[in-house]
């Protein structure tokens, strides 16, 4: 059996944003792939029903109907760029309200997503993306949102994660900042690339092997 953080034979959960064994991934250098407005559901980030519904358990093929309705393109682009660093999206107000799907968070990070900048986050959605290691980051100032454009490459520089201070943030050329409401576990979690690996790295040598009976 493929183990649940492996996908087609490749870690779905690598530590993008930096940890222990991987500190040096700290600065973050992406294109922005999208830019969404306020009150993006997580049925238009991934859509539920008939097309999908079959999938649910393939990650490689739910991911094709990510953003589909906002973006067709967007699943193509973001594998073009997924192995060299991934990407970023933006968002307005209320990003990912509705339901509590949490493939509307793993299906972008199986694209690559990195983080999501927003005006501000819903809730549940906030916490699926830690757990899949998105980092969820605002505005500080949200009228730095007109700042930003789909095709920027946005750089962050991400050490100010644990102390909760504000990012610097600059999209080609133009600063502003970003802050966070994460808790030190979930910054922590993010850092590990996402729950799973944080689990794993907790439980320690054997986790989530199979245990001969």
């Amino acid at each position: 059996m493929v183990p649940v953080s492996e996908v087609a034979g490749r870690p779905i959960y690598q530590a993008y944003i930096g940890s222990s064994a991987n500190p040096g991934c700290r600065d973050l250098s992406v294109p922005v792939l999208l830019k969404v407005g306020d009150d993006l559901t997580t049925d238009e980030i991934l859509p539920a029903g008939t097309p999908v519904l079959p999938y649910r358990s393939n990650i490689p093929k739910i991911s094709e109907f990510a953003f589909d309705q906002v973006d067709p393109t967007y699943a193509a682009r973001a594998m073009k760029v997924r192995d060299d660093g991934g990407h970023v999206v933006i968002g307005g107000s209320n990003y990912g309200q509705g339901s509590s799907r949490e493939h509307a968070a793993l299906a972008p990070r199986y694209l690559g997503l990195r983080a999501v900048i927003a005006k501000s986050f819903a809730r549940i959605h906030s916490q699926n993306l830690v757990n899949f290691g998105i980092a969820p980051l605002t505005f500080v100032d949200p009228g730095d949102y007109e700042a930003v454009s789909k095709g920027d490459t946005l750089s962050i520089d991400l050490d100010g994660l644990e102390s909760g201070k504000h990012l610097q943030a600059r999209a080609d050329g133009r600063s502003f900042f970003v802050t966070h409401s994460l808790s030190p576990r979930q910054v922590d979690i993010l850092r590990n690339g996402g729950l799973i690996n944080w689990m794993k790295e907790r439980l320690g040598p054997g986790a989530g092997q199979k245990v001969e009976r």
